[in-house]
């Protein structure tokens, strides 16, 4: 018997998440914006794109926070993912269109300082993961991922829960 998806128990697989290497990256990124935009005779645009960087840093670590406070939990609620989401996005959005409409057109940078710094985080996340998955190492995967959602501990194989290892042998 399955358990019905509202009454499933909510568990996150640790992802690669380095909010250090995020913090040089959007140094990195930020230098190289403020220097454009100095070549180009707009220097504050650079500053806002790096306070819109520094806005989605911000955001990711707030989001590791609030995974692990709530699936600290006994009984973690979707509900309660969804709302902190929701309100964090809601806050963080606002004070970024607030700021590239007071300072605007300049202040636009800010925004898009937060679309990069997305595009930067599911590519600082999903390649080690997809260079791990060309590689392989099912055993290596789960390791660096974390524990497997299924169980909630370390797997030993690679295989999903609907196929069985003896499938997988011929």
């Amino acid at each position: 018997m399955t358990t019905p998806a509202q009454d499933a128990p909510l568990v996150f697989p640790s992802v690669a998440f380095q909010p250090v290497r995020l913090l040089s990256v959007c140094a990195a990124l930020t230098v190289v914006a403020v220097g454009l935009s100095a070549w180009a005779g707009y220097v504050m645009f650079g500053v806002f794109f790096g306070i819109g960087l520094a806005l989605g840093l911000l955001n990711a670590v707030l989001v590791q926070r609030s995974v692990s406070a709530i699936t600290a939990d006994a009984h973690p609620l979707k509900r309660k993912m969804a709302l902190n989401s929701a309100t964090r996005l809601l806050v963080i959005s606002a004070v970024g269109l607030a700021i590239a409409f007071a300072f605007r057109p300049l202040g636009l940078g800010v925004v898009f300082g937060l679309a990069l710094f997305q595009v930067v985080l599911v590519l600082s996340t999903a390649l080690p993961v997809w260079k791990k998955l060309r590689t392989g190492d099912p055993d290596g995967a789960h390791d660096e991922l974390g524990p497997d959602i299924r169980t909630g501990s370390t797997a030993s194989s690679g295989n999903p829960a609907s196929i069985p290892d003896q499938m997988t042998k011929d």
